[in-house]
């Protein structure tokens, strides 16, 4: 585990949330070379198989954002990166950065960092109540409709988003960003060539759309600055017919289980 008292404070920490993508699409994408810009970063050029501490958006990111990034899938206690200060925490080990806050940004901007949420999934589209609940933690939060579900190249939308952003950020200045990513997210069947509206969402559509993403996400290594945390995971999976099921929300298997990466750009 990293110690995290060193990082805080001297990196800068990005978490990039690829909404509803599946582990087993991911590591399947990973193993055929489908998907290089993440394999040149992911420690041993794999993902970690983790479970998200929520089954749907709102819920694992309410989580997140409070320092519950997703478990590993193998028997605990499992100390966590970040967590907030309370009494009788069996996850809180010497290497946990602890903050005195509800949730994780309020604490790394009591730290001294500039805190930014570029959105993607209508959790984050500060048009309801309900929408601006997750961006209200930040100091600078970002969404347009060209950064939503129904458009095609709504990560590079989002990745030139955050190009501005960095290029209007001091040096001395450390950055905590959120990238929530909603490429993967249905509806996705326009990622798959050849495929129809009729044809609707389906577990090779949403192969499609993660190996599209993986360009802009190489875009987007290239641009953070340097050193940062960065953290990419799956904030939950998502059902294509397996047992019936189709979505997420649900506590099958397919949904909990997601893929999970820590690395340090330097």
């Amino acid at each position: 585990m990293l110690d995290m008292n060193r990082i805080v404070g001297t990196h800068d920490i990005v978490l990039i949330t690829l909404d509803t993508l599946r582990h087993d699409v991911a590591e399947e994408l990973c193993a055929a070379g489908e998907t290089p810009n993440l394999a040149a970063v992911l420690p041993g050029g794999r993902w970690e198989r983790r479970h998200t501490p929520g089954s749907f958006t709102y819920a694992a990111h309410a989580a997140m954002l409070a320092g519950f990034l997703p478990t590993p899938a193998a028997p605990g206690p499992h100390p966590r990166l970040f967590a907030a200060a309370f009494p009788g925490s069996e996850t809180t080990a010497p290497g946990t950065w602890t903050f005195d806050a509800a949730d994780l940004p309020t604490g790394l901007a009591a730290a001294g960092y500039h805190t930014v949420c570029v959105g993607g999934v209508g959790f984050f589209n500060n048009r309801t109540a309900l929408g601006s609940a997750l961006p209200s933690l930040f100091a600078e939060a970002h969404w347009e409709p060209e950064f939503g579900v129904t458009d095609p190249d709504s990560l590079r939308h989002q990745v030139d988003r955050i190009a501005a952003v960095l290029a209007g950020l001091p040096a001395s200045r450390r950055l905590f960003l959120l990238l929530n990513v909603a490429a993967l997210h249905q509806p996705n069947w326009f990622y798959l060539p050849g495929a129809t509206r009729a044809d609707g969402d389906t577990r090779a559509s949403h192969a499609a759309a993660l190996r599209h993403a993986d360009a802009d996400l190489g875009r987007l290594f290239g641009l953070l600055r340097r050193p940062s945390l960065v953290i990419v995971c799956s904030d939950h999976g998502t059902a294509y017919g397996e047992d019936g099921h189709t979505g997420h929300r649900i506590g099958h298997e397919v949904v909990w289980t997601v893929p999970y990466g820590e690395f340090l750009l330097t």
